[in-house]
C-alpha cells in the first residue's frame, strides 16, 4: 500500500490544495487497460485529510480490495460553494478533485467505478455532492451523516459555539432563509432527481444508535422509502466517534461492488504453506 501526500493548485479554492491517496501496491498492475475503482472520502467537522488514515483502518481495507481511496481536506466548510468568499468547494469535491486525480492516477472513469463517502459533515457532503454530480459517482455512502439544515435554519447568534451559531451556518450556506429547495438540500436533491427520473446513485446510510444525529439520519431514510429510492440503512450501537466510523466504514466497503479480499503479505498477515 502506498499512501501519499500530494498538493496542487486548485482553481475552485484559489489557492494550493493538500490531499491524501491511498494506493495499492501490491498484487496486480493497474494502469489504462485496468484503472483502479476509487473512492472519494470526506472527512467531518474540525477534521483534516488525514483523518480517515488515523481514525480507521481503511487503508489496510482499501489494500485489500484493491481499492484507491482519495482524501482531501473540506476544512469546516461542508463540502459545499460558497458565494461569500467564491470558494467552490461544492464543485471543488463534485468536479476538480475527481478530474485531477484520474490524471495523475490511473484511476478508472467510469461512473460504477467511482464512489463518495463521508462521516458527518463529510457524510452530508458526500450525500450532498453525489446527487448534484450524480452523472459522475456510482455510489454514495453517508456515516452519521450531519443532515442539519433545519438546525441551521433554526439557529442563532447568541451561541458562544461556533458549530451552532447563525453566523457560522450563514457563511457556510448563504442565505439560510433560502436554503430549503436549494442544491444545498438534500431531500430537495433526492426529489429533483425521482422527477427526473434520472439514475440515482446507489445510497448506504448509517448511524449509532446513541448518536445525535440518528433522528435526521432515519427521517432521510423515511424520505427515500416514501420516494421508493433504493437504499441500504443500518444502524449498531454506537456513538459519533471512530469506534462507529471504524466498523461501518469497512461495511461500506463490503456494500460496495469491490474485489472480494485479497491476501497480502504483512508484518501481520503472514501466510504459511
Amino acid at each position: 500500500m502506498a499512501l501519499l501526500q500530494v498538493n496542487f493548485f486548485s482553481e475552485c479554492l484559489l489557492r494550493t490544495v493538500q490531499i491524501r491517496v491511498i494506493l495499492p501496491a501490491e498484487g496486480r498492475v493497474y494502469g489504462k487497460e485496468q484503472p483502479f475503482k476509487t473512492l472519494y472520502l470526506l472527512h467531518g467537522i474540525l477534521g483534516n485529510d488525514t483523518d480517515w488514515i488515523s481514525g480507521t483502518r481503511i487503508a489496510r481495507w482499501a489494500e485489500e480490495r484493491n481499492l484507491a481511496v482519495v482524501m482531501p481536506a473540506g476544512e469546516n466548510h461542508f463540502y459545499v460553494d460558497c458565494e461569500a468568499t467564491g470558494e467552490k468547494y461544492g464543485e471543488f469535491i463534485g468536479k476538480e478533485l475527481v478530474e485531477t486525480t484520474r490524471k495523475m492516477f490511473p484511476l478508472s472513469r467510469q461512473r460504477e467505478d467511482t464512489f463518495i463517502a463521508g462521516l458527518s459533515m463529510g457524510g452530508y457532503g458526500a450525500l450532498r455532492n453525489g446527487l448534484k454530480y450524480w452523472e459522475t459517482f456510482g455510489a454514495v455512502a453517508a456515516l452519521s451523516g450531519a443532515l442539519i439544515l433545519e438546525r441551521a435554519r433554526n439557529s442563532d447568534e447568541s451561541s458562544k459555539e461556533f458549530i451552532w451559531n447563525r453566523r457560522y451556518y450563514t457563511g457556510v450556506f448563504g442565505d439560510l432563509d433560502r436554503l430549503s429547495g436549494s442544491d444545498k438540500d438534500c431531500e430537495a436533491l433526492v426529489r429533483n432527481l425521482k422527477e427526473q427520473e434520472a439514475d440515482i446513485p446507489s445510497l448506504y446510510l448509517c448511524c449509532g444508535t446513541e448518536d445525535d444525529l440518528l433522528k435526521q439520519n432515519r427521517e432521510f431514510a423515511e424520505l427515500l422509502k416514501e420516494l421508493e429510492v433504493p437504499f441500504t440503512y443500518e444502524e449498531g450501537p454506537g456513538k459519533h466517534d471512530w469506534d462507529f466510523w471504524d466498523t461501518y466504514i469497512k461495511k461500506v466497503l463490503e456494500w460496495l461492488p469491490l474485489e472480494g479480499e485479497v491476501d497480502r503479505i504483512s508484518s501481520g498477515n503472514v501466510k504459511r504453506d
